[in-house]
C-alpha cells in the first residue's frame, strides 16, 4: 500500500496574504467548504492576531467545518497561541501552528534576539499550544538558510515540548531540488527525536523551483506538503497544491503515494479562487490554466483527434476540466477545421474544405482566433448556402473535444 501524504492547504494563510488575494470573513467560509470538498487534510484557516476580522474567519471556519483539520498560526508567544486557540477552539479537530525564523540573519536583524531566547521561546510556545490542543506544528522559519546545528537543537527541542509536526520552510525559494533533499536527509540523520513527529515541506517559488523542491524533500521522508491552490501566496507564491497531487496521479512510479484530493474538484477550486479575488489564473497554468488542455497547432491538433495519449498525459475530467479543447487559429491544420463542421453537420468536398481551410488562416492572422461564428460564416461564405446552422446546437458533438477561444 502506497504511504499516504498528508495535504495541508495554505490558501487561506499565506496565499490570502499576498497582494490582491485578500478575502473577508464570507469569501474565507465559501473557499473553506470547497476545501473540503477537494479532500484536504489540513486547512491553515489564518492567522488570528492578525486582526479581529482574521480571528473571527478562522473561528467560523472552526464551526462550519466536519471533517479537515483546522489551524490557526501563532508566532511563538503566549498572545498569540492564546487567540489562535480561541479561534480554533469550536473545531472538530484542530491544530496550533506556531513558528519563530531560526537563521542567523532573521534572529539578528528583525527579532534582535539570541539564539538561546529563540529556543526558549520555542519550548515556551509549543507547551502552551500543547494546553489546548495535542495537534501542535512548530515551524522554523528560514529554516534553510539556517545554521544546521542550531536548526537540530531547535527541532529537537519542538519534539521534546510536544510538536507532533515539524515543518522546515524554504521561506524565501533560496533552494535547489538537490539543497532540500540534502537538508531534510542531514536533519532527519541528525535529530534523534525526529521519528516521533511528522516532518513538512512549505517551499516558495522565488526561482520557480517549490514543486519541485517539494517533491525533492518527498523522497527525503517528508509527509505532510503545504501548499496552496493556483500557487498563490508570498512574493512569487507557494508551491500549487494542484500540481503536487497530479504529479503523484501521473507518476506513481516515482512518487507513489495516497491522498484524499477528490482531483475532479480541482477546477472548480481554482475557478472559486479567482472569482473570490478577482485575480485570473494564467493562461499556461498546469493543470487549471486556460490552456493546460488546449491544442491549436495543426499537428497536435490531428494527434489528438486520432488519439488524445498523443500530446495529453492526463485527462481533463480527472480535473474538472470540462473538456479538451481544440482551438481554430492560424497553426490549425485542416483535419480540426473539418471535424468543426462535422460537428456542426456540414459536409465539405475537398475543394470546399481547402477554401474554408485558406479563409480561416487568413481571418486568424488578424484576430488570433476563430470563434464558432466565424467559422459558420466563413462555410456560408464559401458554400454560398442558405443561413449557417445555429452555434448552439451542434450535431454530432463528439464528448472531450470542445472548440473555442
Amino acid at each position: 500500500m502506497a504511504p499516504r501524504l498528508v495535504i495541508f492547504d495554505t490558501t487561506l494563510r499565506d496565499g490570502e496574504q499576498a497582494p490582491g488575494f485578500s478575502m473577508g470573513v464570507e469569501a474565507k467560509l465559501r473557499l473553506a467548504r470547497q476545501l473540503e470538498a477537494l479532500g484536504v487534510d489540513i486547512i491553515e484557516a489564518g492567522f488570528p492576531i492578525a486582526s479581529e476580522a482574521d480571528a473571527e474567519a478562522v473561528r467560523r471556519v472552526a464551526l462550519a467545518l466536519e471533517r479537515p483539520v483546522v489551524a490557526a498560526l501563532a508566532r511563538c508567544s503566549a498572545g498569540d497561541v492564546d487567540r489562535a486557540a480561541w479561534s480554533i477552539a469550536p473545531a472538530h479537530r484542530s491544530r496550533i501552528h506556531t513558528f519563530i525564523a531560526t537563521s542567523d540573519l532573521h534572529l539578528q536583524r528583525k527579532l534582535r534576539m539570541s539564539r538561546e531566547d529563540c529556543l526558549s521561546a520555542v519550548v515556551s510556545a509549543i507547551a502552551r499550544a500543547r494546553s489546548y490542543t495535542d495537534d501542535v506544528e512548530f515551524s522554523a522559519e528560514d529554516a534553510t538558510r539556517s545554521d544546521m546545528d542550531f536548526l537540530c537543537r531547535v527541532v529537537e527541542a519542538a519534539i521534546d515540548a510536544g510538536a507532533t509536526t515539524i515543518n522546515l520552510p524554504d521561506t524565501v525559494g533560496y533552494s535547489t531540488p538537490e539543497d532540500i533533499r540534502e537538508f531534510f536527509l542531514t536533519v532527519l540523520g541528525r535529530v534523534p527525536n525526529a521519528d516521533r513527529a511528522i516532518f513538512s515541506a512549505h517551499c516558495h517559488d522565488d526561482l520557480g523551483l517549490a514543486v519541485a523542491n517539494t517533491l525533492a524533500a518527498l523522497g527525503a521522508g517528508v509527509r505532510q506538503v503545504e501548499c496552496t491552490i493556483n500557487g498563490i501566496g508570498e512574493r512569487a507564491g507557494n508551491a500549487s497544491l494542484e500540481e503536487i497531487v497530479m504529479v503523484t496521479r501521473v507518476r506513481p512510479d516515482l512518487f507513489p503515494f495516497e491522498t484524499g484530493i477528490q482531483t475532479p474538484q480541482l477546477f472548480a477550486t481554482s475557478q472559486l479562487l479567482t472569482e473570490l479575488t478577482g485575480e485570473r489564473v494564467q493562461s499556461n497554468k498546469a493543470i487549471v490554466g486556460r490552456n493546460a488542455f488546449a491544442h491549436e497547432a495543426g499537428i497536435h491538433q490531428d494527434g489528438m483527434l486520432k488519439d488524445r495519449r498523443t500530446y495529453e498525459i492526463m485527462r481533463p475530467e480527472d480535473v474538472g476540466v470540462p473538456g479538451t479543447t481544440l482551438v481554430l487559429g492560424k497553426h490549425s491544420g485542416r483535419h480540426a477545421v473539418a471535424k468543426r463542421c462535422e460537428q456542426f453537420g456540414m459536409t465539405l468536398s475537398r475543394h470546399q474544405l481547402d477554401q474554408v481551410y485558406r479563409c480561416m488562416v487568413a481571418r486568424a492572422d488578424l484576430q488570433r482566433h476563430i470563434t464558432d461564428d466565424d467559422l459558420l460564416e466563413i462555410v456560408a461564405d464559401v458554400a454560398g448556402a442558405a443561413p449557417a446552422p445555429s452555434v448552439r446546437e451542434p450535431v454530432g458533438h463528439e464528448a472531450g473535444y470542445g472548440f473555442g477561444v
